[in-house]
């Protein structure tokens, strides 16, 4: 955006309690707080609450709280008895605290942005996965897949943008974080297969969805994640997978060894997010960026 960010400090008491101070003059101002409530999930949103706060209280004009990955996504609806349903409640807080909206990227589910109680700016990265493989050439051939049903109308959009057709991946869960292949909706064989998908948790899902398209006669097979969460044996199983690429976006910071994998290729969000943000400054049109 050619501004430079506004300085804050955010450390912490002896006993553990999260202390933030603004050090930018900031009454009467349009203000954007970015921070990703990525692991760990709990600090992070709670130094954005405070800082929601600290900027309320300093008399900001209007506050925007930019997400890039909203944690607790998944916790959309009360799957068991005598469950939360977390998404909403800290969507609640969030507005508590004093945010007037949000901007975030790749929701988990959509209809997150009917948690909150205020406007919420939903963004789509494959605009920069698509850009990434048109740009480089790889359009050719290739079939998009989605590696569950969930992920089908992201998987849509995208193989639209890239002009290419789409297959589905049909699976079932037998327990939490475990993923059973069943079948290939559509046609992969002897294309260059191209999985979609929102996030990588311990990539059980995408690694299995992977070694099915293969078997299936697929030439390549390639993933795009927007979110690299890469918990538990996530990065041993991309590691031993047929996956000859995976594309994630710098939502969340990767650790070292992830970092250091030379299959995974990091795309940045910082031109798509900052386009928003001062597009929401501007009281200009936000959906038109994703007009194919």
């Amino acid at each position: 955006m050619g501004v430079s960010p506004g300085e804050a400090v955010v450390s912490a008491f002896s006993d553990g309690e999260i202390r933030v101070q603004i050090q930018e003059h900031v009454r009467g101002r349009d203000l954007f707080l970015i921070n990703s409530t990525s692991p760990p999930v709990n600090q992070h949103l709670m130094e954005l609450l405070l800082l929601i706060d600290a900027a309320k209280r300093a008399s900001a004009g209007r506050i925007t709280a930019v997400i890039p990955y909203f944690g607790y996504a998944r916790q959309d609806r009360k799957d068991k008895a005598r469950v939360p349903i977390t998404a909403k409640l800290v969507a609640n807080l969030i507005a508590a605290a004093g945010a007037d909206r949000v901007l975030t990227v790749d929701l988990h589910c959509g209809q997150i942005q009917g948690f909150f109680d205020i406007p919420v700016d939903h963004l789509a990265a494959d605009i920069v996965f698509s850009d990434t493989v048109k740009r480089e050439g790889h359009q050719e051939d290739v079939t998009v897949v989605a590696p569950d049903m969930g992920s089908v109308k992201r998987a849509r959009e995208f193989a639209n943008r890239l002009g290419a057709p789409l297959a589905i991946v049909d699976k079932r869960r037998p327990r939490e974080n475990e993923s059973e292949v069943m079948n290939i909706i559509g046609s992969v064989e002897d294309t260059h297969a191209m999985l979609l998908d929102d996030m990588i948790d311990t990539g059980g899902t995408l690694v299995k969805a992977a070694k099915a398209i293969k078997d299936q006669g697929a030439l390549t097979v390639r993933a795009c994640a927007t979110h690299p969460v890469f918990s538990g044996p996530a990065l041993d199983l991309i590691e031993n997978s047929v996956l000859e690429e995976l594309l994630v976006c710098d939502s969340i910071p990767l650790a070292p060894r992830a970092a250091a994998n030379p299959r995974i290729r990091v795309l940045t969000l910082a031109p798509l997010i900052g386009e928003a943000i001062r597009r929401i400054h501007q009281n200009e049109s936000v959906s038109s960026l994703f007009t194919a």
